[in-house]
């Protein structure tokens, strides 16, 4: 069982919770200990849930197209970051 500072290294890594299964996991567990969840229960969760804009990453000017990254990165002597990954984007492979 990892202990709260194996936890604290995990999250102090990068690694995120997939929101999707922490929504899932409350749904679950609120409707097993009250019940099936009220329309204005299941809105006030689903608002908590939503992203506050605040992000860090949602700063970073991203560029789609790897080519026109390649471009600005040259024209302002910047290094060129490159996300990729395989699979689903929500982890579901």
């Amino acid at each position: 069982m990892p202990t709260a500072a194996d936890l604290g290294r995990w999250w102090g890594m990068g690694y995120t919770f997939p929101m999707h299964l922490l929504a899932a996991s409350i749904l679950v567990i609120a409707g097993s200990v009250t019940g099936p969840l009220t329309e204005a229960e299941f809105e006030e969760l689903h608002s908590s849930l939503q992203p506050t804009g605040e992000e860090t990453w949602r700063t970073i000017p991203w560029e789609t197209s790897v080519l026109e990254a390649q471009a600005r990165a040259g024209a302002e002597q910047k290094p060129l970051f490159i996300w990729a990954m395989d699979g689903h984007p929500l982890g579901c492979t």
